[in-house]
């Protein structure tokens, strides 16, 4: 039949042609974002996923700059460290100088001197961000300092953070208020290190950090006079060497560290690039796929417009019945 008042070509060319319209318009979106998914209508599920994922990714971004400062803190104090050791070892070759017969323990006091003056001011030049790692002016240990190296998600979706411990108690040279604190400041038995040793306590401590007496009053400083004995030279020897160690291990857990946080510096940002490509597979648009559609629904409303344009003439036959 047909009807004047009711065109069903004309209704089902529209139809078609709005669906067209509709699907043309969600594939410009597409092109023009780059988003297959771009807001939670789109998809709701994928659209929380990449949502989750993306904070994640910017807390591990700031977690990428809490390693940087850290490494920074690290380095500082192991090139401080490293460059002590070059003055303690220098040390403690000139007090096996001094162990020469003939010697004038004065002049070689006159460099130790030197050399400890170069130790303090290393200690308390390696300062970073506000921390030293090697000077300790308080009256308790520095404890451990924390490195944010993680942000981890776990599959209850709890957060928590990954840190890396510094033990900067072991690190310190100096501690200016409580000297008991600093390889360098400490009291060190010397018989306690002589395997031939009489059972009494003979401490020396290297450099004295507050120009008074040690913690114990019963220590005496490495320094020479014309009066110092061969023995006292072998036990302030051995005191040294004792402190070249303890720094010898200060320095190689720093290089740890160090380590550690470059290759988590490393793994941090590899996993951000997972992240990233992740997101990507489950919202981003293949734009290869996107333009061809586009193209195809070009050509399917320009042949809409077509029909609806066939149909809504084919009312206007019915005027030739009339003539």
């Amino acid at each position: 039949m047909t009807s004047i008042m009711t065109n069903s070509a004309a209704m089902s060319a529209l139809a078609t042609l709005r669906s067209i319209n509709s699907d043309m318009e969600s594939t410009q979106n597409r092109v023009s974002s780059g988003y297959r998914v771009e807001s939670a209508a789109d998809n709701a599920a994928y659209w929380s996923i990449a949502t989750t994922m993306r904070s994640d990714n910017k807390a591990l971004s700031t977690v990428q700059d809490a390693l940087g400062l850290g490494a920074a803190k690290v380095d500082v104090a192991y090139t401080g460290m490293n460059s002590a050791i070059d003055v303690v070892s220098e040390i403690k070759a000139k007090l096996v100088a001094a162990r020469e017969p003939g010697v004038d323990k004065t002049k070689i006091d006159k460099e130790l001197t030197e050399l400890k003056n170069q130790l303090t001011s290393i200690s308390e030049s390696a300062s970073f961000s506000g921390e030293n790692w090697l000077n300790n002016d308080g009256a308790t240990a520095l404890g451990s300092k924390e490195i944010v190296g993680g942000f981890n998600r776990d599959s209850t979706g709890k957060v928590s953070l990954t840190t890396l411990s510094v033990n900067a108690t072991s690190t310190t040279l100096i501690g200016t208020t409580n000297e008991s604190l600093g390889i360098l400041t400490k009291d060190i038995d010397a018989d306690a290190l002589d395997p031939n040793g009489t059972g009494t306590a003979a401490n020396y401590y290297l450099i004295d950090a507050d120009g008074t007496a040690t913690t114990s009053g019963s220590a005496t400083a490495i320094a020479l006079t014309n009066s110092t004995t061969d023995a006292q030279v072998d036990d302030m020897i051995r005191v040294v060497d004792s402190i070249l160690t303890q720094m010898t291990d200060s320095a190689s857990n720093l290089g740890a560290v160090n380590k550690r946080i470059s290759m988590q510096d490393d793994f941090v940002s590899n996993l951000m690039d997972s992240i990233d490509k992740g997101v990507g597979r489950l919202v981003d648009a293949d734009m290869n796929e996107e333009s061809t559609r586009l193209k195809a629904l070009q050509t399917q409303q320009q042949l809409g417009i077509q029909s609806l344009s066939i149909a809504n003439s084919s009312s206007q036959n019915i005027l030739s019945l009339f003539r």
